[in-house]
């Protein structure tokens, strides 16, 4: 008898601490019309910490790892201050990459490249301004005095290149 409550109990306590259970709170959607960016501040892909500006007027943001290799390579093809002249940031979202891959892996690669990456490496600002749909495309978002205007769904560089130079 005391074996089987012995066994019972060691059951009951596997059961209770490998509980997937979480608490799944709402987060507030970031990339809104109207709301502002002001409170926006990321790493770049050397750990220098970045905030929006006054001046920028474009944030280009991937948020699945083919986007963002497209996007890299579109910047990697123009000179080293492309965004700044536009007017622009670029922002990559990595979160959804486990955390020694991006360590050994996404980060170094992204300090390579020589345009300033700005990285959200956080799974809760990551679900704060990533759309519900569209994640497979490029995200441009248009502020002015850090307020956002409209936001773009593009498919390709070509598109990118033009909105970017508007």
């Amino acid at each position: 008898m005391k074996k089987i409550l012995l066994g019972l109990l060691s059951v009951l306590m596997l059961v209770g601490c490998s509980s997937k259970a979480t608490s799944e709170q709402a987060v507030e959607p970031k990339l809104v019309l109207g709301m502002s960016l002001e409170d926006m501040k990321l790493k770049d892909q050397f750990e220098v910490p970045h905030a929006i500006t006054q001046e920028t007027k474009k944030i280009v943001f991937a948020f699945s790892k083919d986007v963002g290799h497209t996007c890299n390579d579109f910047f990697a093809t123009k000179k080293d201050s492309y965004l700044q002249d536009n007017k622009s940031i670029f922002v990559a979202d990595v979160s959804g990459a486990p955390s020694l891959i991006r360590s050994m892996f996404i980060m170094p690669g992204l300090k390579e490249f020589k345009h300033t990456i700005l990285v959200i490496d956080d799974k809760d600002i990551s679900a704060a301004y990533k759309p519900a749909q569209n994640q497979e495309k490029i995200t441009v978002v248009y502020v002015d005095a850090m307020i956002i205007k409209d936001i773009k769904y593009l498919n390709s560089t070509l598109e990118l290149e033009k909105e970017l130079q508007k």
